[in-house]
């Protein structure tokens, strides 16, 4: 009987995941995380390996797209992996794609720029169903007592954030310091008092969308001055920000250059498998 083949070949999944249950993306002593599901997962259908993701993201933080290069025995057809892993995940994980990727592909160095996504009611609690995935500005202790924050005057704000520079009133200081440069940062209206924020960038720092959000909402209701904002941001001078809670945010695509990416334009716009519900649902593209 031939013996199976212990050589291995690279691999790329595109995995979903509501980060609610899990004490983030990588593995730690006291779990669960997903990497511990993933690799759990990967284990009970035979194809043990270990997952290396395009970064890690933190306790309560979800992903609509979180791409995984991994390493499988040859004679194993990632293709079959979304079906093959899908009794073994848990509820709040999933798959999109799995293929062999094109040339010398990493899904962290490879990765050209990433866009987040926050999740905010402004006026309104959220709908039920968003429930566990938007921050309630109004009911916020942090922005108490304050002003009401219009969509207008949190816009302005986010806006004045664009452009390279490197955001260190704004990240953890396990970060690196450096430039980094933020492409845009919009806020569109999902009905019913729901906001997005869409933060797109080369690449971020740890905690950096949530501060920028968080501390920016602090702004908009009066309770640091523009001054401050501006100061933080043009001269890195240090504010009393306020992190916005993880529940709130997607990490939402993890882009490359076109002759490394793994996905198509149509794959991107429609991901085969995506659930069809909050946090995964937000403004059309544009």
């Amino acid at each position: 009987m031939a013996r199976p083949s212990s050589r291995r070949i690279p691999a790329v999944l595109w995995t979903w995941y509501r980060g609610g249950n899990f004490r983030g993306f990588q593995r730690q002593v006291e779990g669960p995380t997903v990497q511990d599901a993933l690799e759990g997962a990967l284990g009970r259908a035979g194809s043990p390996a270990t997952v290396m993701p395009s970064g890690r993201t933190d306790r309560g933080v979800h992903a609509r797209m979180q791409v995984i290069s991994l390493r499988l025995p040859e004679d194993v057809p990632p293709e079959a992996l979304p079906a093959r892993l899908a009794p073994h995940l848990p509820p709040d994980v999933g798959l999109c794609v799995a293929r062999r990727p094109p040339g010398a592909f990493h899904a962290q160095w490879s990765a050209s720029g990433k866009e987040y996504r926050y999740h905010l009611t402004l006026g309104a609690p959220p709908p039920e169903a968003w429930r566990p995935y938007a921050l309630d500005v109004a009911a916020e202790a942090a922005l108490q007592p304050g002003h009401r924050v219009t969509p207008e005057r949190l816009e302005a704000l986010l806006a004045r954030a664009v452009g390279t520079r490197d955001f260190t009133a704004f990240h953890e200081r396990s970060s690196p310091q450096k430039p980094r440069t933020l492409q845009t940062a919009t806020l569109r209206e999902l009905g019913g008092g729901l906001f997005e924020v869409r933060l797109e960038g080369a690449g971020f720092a740890r905690y950096q969308v949530r501060y920028l959000v968080g501390s920016a909402l602090k702004v908009a209701a009066g309770l640091l001055s523009e001054e401050q904002w501006r100061a933080a941001l043009d001269a890195g001078a240090a504010l009393a920000g306020f992190k916005a809670p993880a529940h709130g945010l997607v990490l939402w695509e993890v882009r490359y250059p076109s002759a490394v990416d793994p996905f198509g334009p149509d794959e991107r716009l429609h991901p085969p498998g995506l659930p069809d519900a909050p946090p995964f649902t937000g403004a059309p593209p544009g």
